[in-house]
């Protein structure tokens, strides 16, 4: 008599969750792309997507901006280079839900102390120009801030720091290597931001130099009375980024001698060579070899104009 085998188990069946936990992804979780936000955005966005990027406050980052741009006007040229760099973050579609946001571990501090030395950094640089006779001028502001941001690359290597702070930094990096590329080979002056306007009426009133940061400078001589001069008005036209116009009146003999950057420049309607140019009135000195006025123009980037009036 054989006696009946037990009934075998029936066949595990696949658990359709795919168990718990659920297995680790199989490769590195992809990073957004350096974007500029279109929700954290004070002017087009560069310094939200920054933070959004690199999770160091977008305040930070302005605030930084903000600095440099007073440290010759340098803060402008990175925000206009990141500002052409980095692409706009895609348009949210109508009824689109707001994306998850993306998990992450814990941040390393490695950037926000960099950020936060390099604010330091800049902010002793302005103040020592500002109290002292020491200025560093916007390339040791520049060069100083790089110096902060290989410390700061070097010290995430070595404590294992996270690959997009790192990539953030990276990319400061590279953004302030540009503009120091720029202010090394462009003449960027320590002066005012904005436009500016000069009306000197007499001799005594004409500066020997003037001194502007950003925006468009006109510098109008015709005021200035050229029939009882001593000796020659000399004057100096540093402009960092901005067009720069010169007026003179007809009647005077004028030595121009113009720097340009990046940009035109037209002296009396020719070239930017410069040179001597009669005036055409009947001032003492006109017609014979010793001008009214000896005016000097280096532009960084900008038109450069020389004209009577």
């Amino acid at each position: 008599m054989t006696s009946a085998l037990p009934p075998s188990a029936p066949p595990p069946v696949a658990d359709p969750t795919g168990g718990w936990p659920p297995p680790p992804p199989s490769g590195p979780t992809a990073r957004p792309q350096l974007r500029r936000s279109r929700t954290d955005k004070v002017l087009g966005g560069v310094a939200g997507g920054l933070a959004e990027y690199t999770g160091v406050d977008a305040l930070l980052w302005r605030v930084g901006a903000i600095a440099l741009t007073f440290a010759g006007g340098s803060g402008i040229i990175i925000y206009v280079l990141l500002w052409l760099l980095m692409p706009p973050a895609p348009a949210a579609q109508p009824g689109e839900a707001a994306p998850a946001p993306r998990p992450s571990g814990p941040r390393s501090p490695v950037p926000g102390v960099t950020v936060a030395a390099l604010l330091i950094v800049v902010g002793v640089g302005v103040l020592l120009r500002q109290f002292t006779d020491v200025h560093l001028g916007a390339r040791g502001i520049l060069g100083s801030a790089l110096l902060v941001v290989g410390v700061g690359l070097v010290v995430g290597a070595v404590t294992g720091m996270g690959r997009g702070a790192k990539a953030g930094l990276i990319g400061l990096g590279v953004v302030l290597t540009a503009a120091l590329a720029v202010v090394s080979t462009v003449h960027l002056p320590n002066g005012d931001v904005g436009d500016r306007v000069y009306h000197p009426a007499t001799a005594a009133d004409v500066p020997r130099l003037y001194e502007h940061g950003v925006g468009n400078l006109t510098v109008d001589l015709t005021g200035v009375d050229v029939s009882d001069l001593a000796g020659p008005i000399v004057t100096s036209i540093h402009q960092g980024l901005g067009d720069v116009d010169v007026l003179v009146p007809y009647s005077a003999d004028v030595q121009v001698t113009v720097d340009p950057g990046i940009g035109d420049a037209t002296v009396f309607g020719n070239g930017p060579d410069g040179g001597f140019f009669r005036g055409s009135g009947t001032a003492p000195w006109t017609g014979d070899s010793r001008p009214e006025f000896q005016i000097t123009v280096m532009s960084g980037v900008g038109t450069v104009r020389v004209s009577r009036g």
